[in-house]
């Protein structure tokens, strides 16, 4: 089974716009597909939202801001595409598990967090970990077409 093209071109366009808003209306006249068979096919093939995958990434290139920077987690969420520090917050804790303050704490280890936070963590890393292997076996299975075979003339 190979990858739609279609969603490999939205993952794209996503990543390259990812600190910024975008809306569906937006992918919708990039793309000239209605955006609700943009939502439904991008969620057929990543089992995720476009806006759960964007936040995913937002939220996994936060975590190195959190971890080797001390800006505030304001300047950190802004920085990402979030709008404010309670959604960026908010989000952070629904994939995370963790609020992005034990987050901190956590991977520059300046006390101890608890058994529990720590293994939230974990698991939590691995599975972003594994959604991006995924997202990028995805773009690599694209169906790959001969040069050679297009051209009608030998």
């Amino acid at each position: 089974m190979f990858s739609n093209d279609l969603v490999c071109e939205i993952i794209q366009f996503l990543n390259l716009n990812i600190n910024r808003k975008v809306t569906m209306q937006e992918l919708s006249n990039t793309f000239f597909f209605h955006k609700d068979y943009l939502m439904r096919l991008f969620k057929r093939e990543l089992h995720c939202t476009i806006i759960m995958y964007m936040n995913k990434v937002r939220i996994y290139e936060s975590l190195k801001d959190l971890q080797f920077s001390d800006e505030s987690l304001l300047r950190i969420g802004l920085h990402h595409g979030f709008y404010s520090l309670e959604y960026y917050s908010e989000t952070f804790h629904s994939i995370m598990g963790v609020s992005p303050t034990i987050y901190r704490v956590f991977s520059r280890r300046l006390r101890h967090v608890s058994d529990k936070d720590m293994l939230i963590i974990q698991q939590n890393l691995a599975k972003l970990s594994s959604f991006f292997e995924f997202v990028t076996f995805y773009l690599g299975n694209r169906k790959k077409i001969l040069s050679k075979n297009l051209s009608i003339f030998k």
